[in-house]
């Protein structure tokens, strides 16, 4: 006898995003399983979990709270759902996500698919050769401060699933458990760091900001990365004007603009004294924008022009990683084995960071060559004490073996003392 259930969610759904939570990875949760732990008896769970989302008797547990330190200090709220509710909310993702793309606009780079940070940036550098002034936005704690009922009105405008709307009210209002463990109700917001949440804010800002660009401000060009924003403006005037109506807008929506990261920069040294402005520059998605000369590639000659190239924050938080590798002490392990170790990290790095303006990595790839002198200092009796001789072995192998260390593949070798 066949047992219908409620609601037809296929087995293999479940197993597919039980494919990309793993492949994600990521911590435990309130029950303490890990993936490995999940792992351990994954038939049963796998159909534990489909079974109670078939028949509409799932329930999210609680949501464990990490506290993470900011960059630019304070701590950010970082939510871990279980494993089993990670991959609950990615079979909703999988169902929901293709109903919601085509209605996203061009111009949301952020937590979306065929889309990418390194996107946002090219854009960006592209529209602040055409106008002169940049309002660039964030918007203060945007995940803890979502309006459920606007978010629920813009869930069922576009989908409706039963199960879908289910599960979604049922994850909004899952209890938030404290690192001391108190547990608490949430009223507002979704959990950074649970599968669907992102999708969700996307969607919430589509409405709160992207319509609403295109419909009272439609003559202007903008990106928007998740809760990180700029708009281009033709002057100073505008931009003013446009931060107020922007200030308003967020207000109606139960949003804040982060005042101490929401400027409006000059961006065209070309035409205007520059003297004349403060704001000259502005970091966005790790990558700094600012006047620097660079070459025409036809012509050969130097102009001054408003580019992206990786900010000081980024190169600080990527040698302070290299630091924590502790890679000159490790005399344990052979050049090779180092190379295996760190070229992961490295390739990540260029590949994002070397887009725009590879010179400005320089002073990593310097840090980067002086880590592995300071290893070969230690490794070999005959280079103890021996900066210019460990700096000329290093450099020896780099010209050697090129592709040892994916920068020094990449023809970007910096500098050796």
């Amino acid at each position: 006898m066949t047992i219908t259930k409620p609601f037809n969610i296929p087995k293999k759904l479940v197993f597919l995003a039980y494919q990309k939570v793993k492949a994600n990875a990521g911590g435990a949760g309130v029950d303490k399983q890990s993936l490995q732990d999940f792992d351990k008896n994954l038939e049963n769970n796998l159909y534990t979990l489909w079974n109670k989302l078939s028949s509409g008797s799932y329930f999210p547990p609680p949501v464990r709270i990490v506290p993470i330190p900011k960059k630019t200090g304070g701590e950010r709220r970082l939510g871990i759902p279980t494993v089993g509710d990670r991959i609950a909310q990615m079979v909703a993702k999988l169902v929901l996500e293709p109903d919601l793309e085509p209605i996203f606009d061009e111009d949301s780079y952020g937590y979306r698919p065929k889309r990418s940070a390194l996107d946002a940036v090219a854009i960006t550098q592209k529209r602040c050769w055409k106008r002169s002034w940049v309002l660039e936005f964030d918007i203060k704690g945007l995940f803890d401060e979502i309006d459920h009922i606007l978010l629920m009105k813009a869930v069922e405008k576009h989908t409706k699933n039963k199960w879908i709307l289910l599960y979604t009210r049922r994850w909004l209002n899952a209890e938030l458990e404290e690192p001391d463990g108190t547990r608490k109700k949430r009223t507002k917001g979704v959990p950074q760091g649970g599968v669907i949440s992102p999708l969700l804010a996307n969607l919430f800002l589509h409405y709160a900001f992207d319509s609403w660009m295109r419909r009272e401000h439609s003559n202007k060009e903008w990106c928007r990365y998740a809760d990180d924003g700029l708009i281009h403006c033709q002057t100073k005037a505008d931009a003013d004007s446009l931060l107020r109506a922007l200030i308003e807008r967020f207000k109606e929506c139960g949003l804040e603009v982060n005042s101490s990261k929401t400027q409006i920069v000059y961006c065209n040294g070309s035409r205007y004294d520059i003297k004349k402005y403060t704001n000259r520059d502005f970091v966005f998605l790790g990558y700094l924008f600012r006047d620097r000369w660079t070459k025409n590639p036809k012509t050969g000659e130097l102009f001054l022009g408003f580019n992206p190239g990786v900010s000081k924050e980024a190169l600080k938080s990527m040698r302070q990683q290299i630091r924590k590798m502790n890679i000159r002490n490790r005399a344990d392990m052979s050049l090779n084995q180092l190379a295996r170790k760190v070229n992961p990290i490295i390739r990540g790095w260029v590949q994002y960071y070397g887009r725009f303006n590879k010179s400005a990595l320089r002073p990593l790839l310097r840090h980067i060559n002086l880590t592995l002198i300071s290893w070969a200092m230690r490794k070999y009796k005959t280079l103890r004490g021996k900066k210019t001789q460990a700096a000329h072995f290093i450099r020896s192998i780099s010209e050697r073996e090129p592709s040892l260390f994916a920068h020094w593949k990449a023809g970007m070798t910096g500098v050796f003392a």
